[in-house]
């Protein structure tokens, strides 16, 4: 047996600020991708996971017989698919901000909801609400706390506009220039991150009261403004907002990058050869790059591996 896949996810703009409401977007990466699987692998891997998937499954039990849970799955099934050997065989890189447990849930979801939300039904804002709280709920078994929108965009594999919390929608992206010499690109940061202990930090961060003006009036206000540039094509209105959203970031997000990419970080906007910016919570795994120069940042990268996203 295997499952249909579920593919990574980038959120281009809107970490941590989609917890205090500012505008996010999130679109689907092809690159990486995973599926349930029922077969005699006996890998470490294989047996990791399917830990996992007993965990959590578990947890879903306790969600119903608590009356807690969002949506009602048939764990019978899941349970004895599980003690048969059942993993997530994927190729998403876990810890690295592409949305690998969001994958997980979304097929988890796909295979074992009853009364599910399908893909190819009228996705009204109440359905799409309904769908992330489910999500969220599912997903925070692994982080502690989940805006569940990693695993919605793997299970509709479309691009997310997030308006606010409680105002999301399907939305379309401008068309990748094959000509074009700027791009979106992943740098690989050799380590992985964690999420939990990331957003503590900055729920942590969150009480001061300098450092919440400065989430509203700054961070807020550029990743707003990003979105709107992608969304619209306007690049090189999107590459000044990325420069100084850069800057934002590098100036009080410091615990979240990690320490040896301080200096790079700074380097990308004092000679506009690429500008950085977190990819989802930080702290290792990928660091998103944009540039309108995609050789220029090589050359001023060299060493590191760039993966493009998205050319414009």
């Amino acid at each position: 047996m295997k499952g249909p896949l579920f593919y990574s996810k980038i959120l281009l703009f809107g970490e941590y600020g989609i917890i205090k409401d500012s505008k996010g977007l999130s679109i689907p990466y092809n690159f990486y991708n995973g599926a349930l699987k029922l077969d005699d692998n006996t890998s470490e891997t294989a047996k990791k996971s399917n830990e996992n998937l007993r965990k959590l499954a578990n947890h879903l039990q306790e969600l119903e017989t608590n009356n807690k849970s969002l949506a009602i799955f048939n764990l019978n099934n899941f349970k004895a698919d599980v003690a048969n050997g059942m993993y997530f065989d994927s190729s998403i890189p876990q810890g690295y901000g592409v949305g690998s447990s969001g994958a997980l849930v979304a097929s988890i979801y796909d295979k074992y909801a009853q009364n599910k939300i399908t893909v190819l039904e009228n996705l009204t804002r109440e359905k799409l609400l309904t769908l992330k709280a489910i999500f969220g709920q599912m997903e925070s078994f692994f982080h502690g706390k989940s805006s569940g929108l990693d695993p919605l965009n793997s299970y509709l594999s479309l691009p997310i506009l997030i308006n606010s919390q409680d105002n999301i929608e399907p939305t379309g992206i401008p068309s990748q220039q094959t000509i074009g010499k700027g791009a979106v690109f992943l740098l690989d940061s050799g380590m992985i991150g964690e999420t939990a202990p990331m957003v503590h930090a900055f729920m942590e961060k969150m009480k001061n009261e300098g450092f919440r003006t400065m989430l509203k009036e700054q961070f807020t206000k550029h990743t707003d403004a990003c979105v709107d540039d992608f969304l619209k094509g306007n690049i090189t209105s999107l590459l000044g907002n990325v420069k100084q959203l850069s800057k934002v970031v590098l100036n009080n997000f410091k615990p979240m990058i990690p320490v040896q990419f301080h200096a790079l970080w700074k380097k990308g906007i004092e000679t506009n050869d690429y500008y950085l910016k977190l990819c989802g919570s930080g702290g290792g795994g990928y660091i998103l790059g944009f540039t309108e120069d995609l050789e220029k940042a090589k050359k001023s990268l060299s060493g590191y591996q760039l993966e493009v996203v998205y050319n414009f």
